[in-house]
């Protein structure tokens, strides 16, 4: 077990068993229908006053490409609610094209959380709108629905809720022995905390995205580690897709979750800092455009910082994370900072592996380093220590190959990789990983000449770090969770003898969080070394007055590059420490060089 630092709390994975006995309230409800001469309209619709559905969700509901696939779930935002909408295309008359489109949304109160939670109506939407394709539908149903879930005065529990965030099962709880005091911070709790505010009798719901982290890891393999690092420096991500977007809108919820600032390194870092999580806007398009230039215009203004976070996500210029199936939006340059683009889906039954393509809008790409994909292998070690079992409701592949169903048949690759032979199933990565620096081989080749086993001994070094960070997380296999059907109600009728805790997916929250707080601790005591020493000098200073943006830059040295787990030879991850360090402390730093002597002469 690796030693508690300063500001880390130990911790262990506590999930229960449980589902939410009620749906979220809705704020609206609606029904859209493709018309082959006016395109996508709202055929029928029921909202709160003071909620505009108009020329907004119909589009939002129904992204770009969503003609070639059956059926798919979209999750977007819509001003300060979360919208969630199934989608079905059925066969029809030649009048209307030989197909019948049409889309069952809701919209939920983002103070639920990320999506609000709403998720949770994805089968009774999906369900609604099997029913209502037809020629003639029976709106009674969309009408019974609303008057069932509709949001009223002195219903739901929406502050508790936004304390939680999601995913509301994930608890990181200190152990006994040990109470960390975290004082004058008043920051909103990240979704790895908040022990003490969980109540009994809730876990991972049959449609929660957070089931897809497996999958996560699977598609992006190495390169998910610089997609991290840019959402914890709070870039703004565009993930450019091809419909169906229920997959790519999961990953949206996982990556902003998976970089949260953990609450406990949050007392540590400067009130200026970014926002505490990254913001999610899911599946976005072309009207979403105005919105992301007034995020640009925010973040290009001088002294923008952000505040407390805000429940209703509007911290503008504060990065975002998004997905989209407009491959206009890909050609605005100076909208994003980070492009990932998915390979098609019929690429998964190719013979090697394809990577998804993530660059900068200058153009150049984006790969993963040597130490991501020693670290990439560590995780997939770890996670596979179980039993090879199924751990949660895999999706299952419909004929259009939209993530629709959860399956215990299914394999990822995590589960695929055994102790025996942790690498077995490892695709090639040289396409996304960066090759090894000709001043990392002489300096390495150097040190094995000067010190016979070094080399060996950090590299045990390197890799017990990476366990340490999965160190105390159950990862005991549990059997799915399956749905044997649902109500309009919302009455569930899962099997309750079977375990939904999801250890893996919440085991790779909890190892990303850890990741997190040891780069940000690593930080801290890096400033306060350099604060103690300025203290030192400071009678010398003869009452000159202190200027932090004319201090010289502080130095990151390259063991404390290996202590936040960062490759010391890469230059984007160099770049990152220096970035870290100005976002979340406010101060400017310098990483350390490399230089190797021999006789006064410079090698390396």
């Amino acid at each position: 077990m690796a030693a508690v630092r300063r500001g880390q709390e130990p911790m262990r994975l506590d999930v229960s068993d449980a589902q939410f006995s009620d749906l979220p309230f809705i704020s609206a409800l609606f029904l859209i229908r493709f018309d082959a001469k006016t395109g996508y309209a709202i055929s029928w619709k029921r909202a709160l006053p003071g909620i505009d559905l108009d020329g907004g969700v119909e589009y939002k509901s129904l992204p770009s490409g969503l003609h070639t696939v059956k059926e798919d779930l979209i999750y977007f935002v819509h001003g300060k609610h979360a919208g969630l909408s199934a989608f079905i295309s059925t066969e029809a008359s030649e009048e209307s094209r030989n197909a019948r489109m049409i889309a069952v949304g809701v919209l939920v109160p983002l103070s639920y959380g990320r999506l609000g939670r709403s998720w949770m109506h994805a089968e009774n939407l999906k369900q609604l709108a099997e029913k209502l394709a037809v020629e003639t539908p029976d709106l009674t149903l969309l009408e019974e629905y609303w008057d069932t879930h509709k949001l009223q005065e002195g219903k739901g529990s929406a502050q508790f809720d936004s304390i939680l965030d999601s995913p509301s099962s994930l608890v990181f709880k200190p152990l006994p022995g040990r109470l960390i005091h975290h004082e004058g911070h008043s920051r909103t709790r990240s979704a790895s905390d908040g022990a003490a505010l969980i109540p009994p009798g809730q876990s991972l719901s049959l449609y929660h995205p957070a089931w897809s982290l497996t999958t996560l890891l699977d598609t992006f393999g190495p390169l998910i580690f610089p997609i991290y690092r840019s959402a914890l420096l709070r870039k703004r991500i565009l993930i450019s897709c091809h419909a169906p977007v229920q997959e790519t809108c999961d990953f949206v919820y996982d990556l902003s979750v998976l970089s949260n600032i953990p609450l406990a390194v949050s007392n540590l870092i400067s009130t200026r800092s970014p926002s505490q999580r990254l913001r999610p806007l899911f599946s976005i398009g072309v009207h979403d455009i105005p919105l992301l230039e007034e995020d640009l215009l925010a973040s290009t203004q001088h002294g923008a910082v952000a505040g407390d976070d805000s429940d209703e996500e509007e911290d503008l210029g504060q990065g975002w994370i998004a997905c989209t199936t407009d491959g206009i939006l890909s050609t605005k340059a100076k909208l994003y900072d980070v492009l990932v683009s998915m390979p098609l889906a019929h690429s998964r039954d190719a013979v090697e592996k394809v990577w998804p393509d993530v660059k900068f809008p200058s153009g150049n790409g984006v790969k993963a380093t040597q130490r991501d994909l020693l670290r990439y292998r560590s995780l997939m070690w770890g996670l596979s220590r179980a039993k090879v079992e199924p751990q949660s409701p895999t999706p299952e592949r419909n004929d259009s190959g939209g993530r629709l169903r959860r399956s215990d048949t299914s394999t990822t690759l995590v589960e695929s990789l055994v102790p025996e032979s942790p690498l077995s199933s490892l695709p090639d990565t040289d396409a996304i990983v960066e090759p090894v620096s000709w001043t990392a081989l002489a300096y390495t080749g150097f040190i094995w000449w000067a010190s016979a086993g070094e080399r060996s001994i950090a590299l045990d070094d390197e890799t017990d770090l990476d366990n340490s960070l999965l160190d105390g997380l159950s990862l005991e296999p549990q059997a799915p969770r399956t749905s044997k059907g649902r109500t309009f109600s919302g009455a569930s009728a899962f099997s309750h003898s079977a375990d939904s805790s999801a250890k893996k997916e919440l085991a790779i929250i909890a190892y990303f969080h850890r990741l997190t707080t040891l780069i940000l601790n690593t930080l801290s005591d890096i400033v306060d070394a350099a604060d103690s020493d300025d203290d030192d000098i400071a009678p010398l200073r003869l009452g000159a007055s202190r200027d932090e943006s004319e201090a010289p830059p502080i130095i990151i040295s390259r063991a404390d590059m290996k202590r936040m787990g960062l490759d010391e030879w890469s230059a984007d991850d160099r770049s990152f420490a220096e970035d870290m360090m100005k976002a979340y402390f406010g101060r400017s730093a310098k990483v350390e060089s490399h230089s190797v002597d021999i006789c006064g002469v410079k090698i390396c």
